[in-house]
């Protein structure tokens, strides 16, 4: 007979194991693919294989990054890779990514930038740009400036971050009190992240933007086009930003006290830095005027990145520059390109789109400005569930602003609408890396999560509303296509 074990009646019964949080999302992950799977392969039988193999590996993708949370280069990189394999996209198409005008154009950009960072410039310009102002709210405005100033030269909003972090470090040290620390610290991430959408190379969800109207045969904004249509948005939510940091954090006596700030730069500037100022405003001139002389802005990327490394005259060799190269970045827009590339020439952001406007109710599609505002409002908010932002344009813009583009025409502008609005992402000191990088300075934490929350609460409405007027009432003023032009016509009536 088989040995029986009892245990007392008082004896407690042994707890059920409870799922860790990881845990708890790869079973939502699995659950998530099973049903995706069954739904796209078996629930699509009028779209193509190689459409139904583009969508569920983009579907896919988005699981690992909502989700699992994993990196994002890695799951695009997958991504991309399963195309190839399944047959959706070919090996030339793939590598073509690699070999993509606007990632050469990041590449110089990255370049010169990291050059003007070692150089000193950019601090030594911030400051004096700063130095003389007779009070705590002019030198706040001074600063949301000169931080919009670096969109325009360096790509990325972590790689400006990280440029301006010597200047931040200054003046906190100069000034020397907590609650201006706390505001400063609120107020470079806030203008930073804000101001990217100025220009061109503010981010790399930009490039994916432009990358998705070109291959849908509309006409893609250029360097000088996207600043025109920017950059008044861009500023306007600069100053909005920082008038709430200035109203929420700081009392009306430390507005408009004057501050104490470090001393300028001694001296006139070195020539090294002379000619690296002068590199990067011919390098912007001719981003600008390419529509006039006809050379491809990646190319004028690249004359920069070469003049500027050229060590007898800035003192930086083209070796230094290249490790502060963003390579992570290059490679996720490189496969985020691939697999956009698949989804439009398979059929399947085509087939979202039908399945999308056959679900509408005619009420919204006879008044599509509703369409934009709900684009604005969800693309606000999915920075809390996608932290990446070129990841939130590589998931936005095909499952949002295509499918939901009443016509042809309003594509572009959707695109541009989604890319922008994504930008808002400083709720949570994990939405995006500026806000981390400014969340602490030494071993003192500079501002809360609830410091945070405060200033988005207050800053998300205004944001939306200047979105949605650009969208209706200034672009149409400026010719940016017939979608925008009908959109204003619907809100007018």
């Amino acid at each position: 007979m088989s040995a029986m074990i009892s245990l007392p009646n008082d004896a407690p019964m042994p707890a059920p194991a409870s799922l860790s949080p990881a845990g708890r999302r790869a079973v939502v992950a699995a659950a998530g693919t099973l049903l995706l799977t069954a739904l796209v392969w078996f629930g699509m039988p009028s779209l193509a294989d190689a459409g139904r193999v583009s969508l569920l590996v983009f579907a896919l993708a988005i699981i690992g990054w909502t989700v699992l949370r994993l990196p994002e280069l890695p799951v695009a990189i997958a991504g991309a890779g399963a195309l190839v394999v399944f047959g959706a996209t070919t090996t030339e198409r793939f590598y073509r990514g690699l070999g993509d005008a606007l990632i050469w154009l990041l590449i110089g950009a990255f370049i010169l930038a990291a050059v003007i960072r070692a150089s000193g410039l950019a601090e030594r310009l911030a400051l004096r740009a700063v130095a003389g102002a007779t009070s705590v709210r002019a030198l706040f405005h001074r600063l949301a400036l000169v931080i919009a100033a670096t969109a325009f030269v360096v790509p990325s909003t972590s790689g400006r971050a990280a440029l301006l972090l010597p200047v931040f470090l200054a003046l906190t040290g100069a000034l020397a009190q907590p609650r201006l620390t706390r505001a400063l610290a609120l107020l470079f991430p806030s203008v930073i992240l804000l101001s990217a959408g100025a220009s061109l190379l503010g981010a790399g969800a930009h490039l994916v933007a432009v990358d998705f109207i070109a291959r849908l045969g509309l006409p893609a904004p250029g360097f000088a086009q996207w600043a025109l249509l920017g950059t008044p948005f861009a500023l306007a939510c600069c100053v909005v930003a920082t008038e709430i940091v200035l109203r929420l954090f700081l009392s009306p006596a430390e507005r408009a006290a004057q501050p104490v700030l470090p001393a300028r730069p001694a001296g006139s500037m070195p020539a090294a830095q002379k000619a690296v100022l002068a590199i990067a405003a011919a390098t912007v001139a001719a981003w600008a005027t390419a529509n006039w002389h006809g050379v491809e802005p990646a190319l004028i990327a690249l004359a920069g990145a070469l003049a500027a490394t050229q060590r007898r005259v800035t003192g930086i060799a083209m070796k230094e520059a290249l490790k502060s190269v963003e390579w992570s970045l290059i490679l996720f827009l490189a496969a985020t390109l691939a697999m956009g590339e698949a989804l439009l020439d398979s059929g399947a952001a085509q087939w979202l789109a039908d399945a999308a406007l056959a679900a509408l109710p005619s009420a919204v599609l006879s008044h599509p400005a509703w369409i934009l505002c709900a684009v604005v409002v969800a693309a606000m908010f999915s920075h809390l569930l996608i932290t990446s932002r070129s990841a939130r344009a590589a998931v936005l813009i095909p499952t949002l602003a295509l499918p939901l583009a009443v016509l042809p025409e309003q594509a572009a502008l959707l695109v541009m609408v989604a890319t922008l609005a994504s930008g808002f992402c400083q709720t949570f000191k994990v939405s995006a890396k500026p806000v981390m990088l400014y969340a602490r300075s030494g071993e003192a934490e500079c501002y809360s999560d609830a410091d945070l929350l405060r200033l988005s609460l207050a800053l998300m409405p205004a944001f939306a509303l200047l979105l949605v007027a650009c969208a209706l009432w200034f672009w149409p003023l400026l010719g940016f296509d017939g979608g925008a032009a009908m959109l204003f016509d619907t809100a007018r009536r």
